[in-house]
């Protein structure tokens, strides 16, 4: 497998699909409504989205043929070619759609090149607002806009990345004493919280904010995120050293045949193991 050339198309097509949204973002979209998790944010969908989807797919596609990959991508039925092949493409064209709806910073194009026993080999994502490019190769490191990179972990508090405010999300309770007893055992000065963003932008402010957490706890209801919004920074995180894992410590299972939701074990990633 091409990894380097891999990279080179996956990161090509996060940039095209991030000048789409570049000049979309001051406009009035139309927002439609499709079947996803029992949040709002995983039922909306705009035209953005689906072209974004478009230009990428322009790219993998013959990746897809040259190599026999398989894809896997959000506004896209899942084929269940991801079960067969050795390997597949996981996009998520645009994350955090309800954040680009409110015309507010948070959303990000992520493409991720997973191995069929669910390993990520390819983490790349593209912060439209910021221009911001990450990227990993697995046993190649990782990377912001394409320099070697190595997040701090300097803050004397924990900060808490998460798409709702605490006080709005379920089990609040539950999170905030987990939170407690980092700050407890980490000796920091309390908890700071950053909210707002999708999925995948909150696991790179985790990492930009350290020390850090976002984490989702198993439900059974259908939700929690999907495989796209985690197999990229997964790759990410795992070319650092640093945890991305279910909220019990397991390994993500990044090809689940039940369902994309993650819910079944949620997600806790965290920025603190140099401390």
């Amino acid at each position: 497998m091409n990894l380097p050339l891999l990279s080179t198309i996956a990161i090509r097509a996060a940039l095209a699909a991030g000048q789409v949204i570049q000049k979309a973002v001051n406009e009035d979209v139309v927002v439609e409504q499709k079947q996803g998790g029992e949040s709002y944010a995983s039922q909306v969908v705009t035209a953005v989205d689906k072209a974004c989807e478009a230009i990428i797919l322009s790219e993998l596609i013959p990746t897809c043929e040259e190599f026999d990959l398989a894809l896997l991508s959000e506004e896209t039925e899942d084929d269940g070619s991801r079960f067969e092949k050795d390997f597949f493409w996981c996009v998520d064209p645009m994350d955090g759609t309800l954040a680009f709806i409110n015309k507010r910073p948070g959303f990000s194009v992520s493409i991720a090149l997973v191995a069929k026993d669910g390993t990520p080999y390819i983490g790349v994502v593209f912060d439209p607002v910021t221009h911001t490019l990450y990227h990993a190769v697995k046993g190649k490191g990782a990377f912001k806009n394409d320099r070697p990179w190595s997040p701090e972990c300097t803050n004397p508090h924990l900060t808490y990345v998460t798409d709702r405010q605490l006080k709005d999300t379920p089990q609040a309770a539950e999170i905030n004493s987990f939170l407690q007893e980092q700050v407890e055992t980490l000796q920091l000065n309390g908890v700071k919280e950053i909210n707002g963003a999708g999925a995948v932008l909150n696991a790179l402010r985790v990492l930009e904010n350290g020390p850090a957490c976002m984490l989702k706890f198993p439900k059974k209801e259908q939700g929690g995120g999907s495989i796209w919004d985690f197999a990229a920074t997964a790759c990410i995180y795992q070319e650092l050293g640093l945890p991305a894992t279910n909220f019990n410590g397991g390994r993500l299972d990044l090809n689940r045949k039940e369902s994309t939701f993650m819910n079944h074990e949620g997600v806790l990633y965290f920025n603190w193991a140099d401390r």
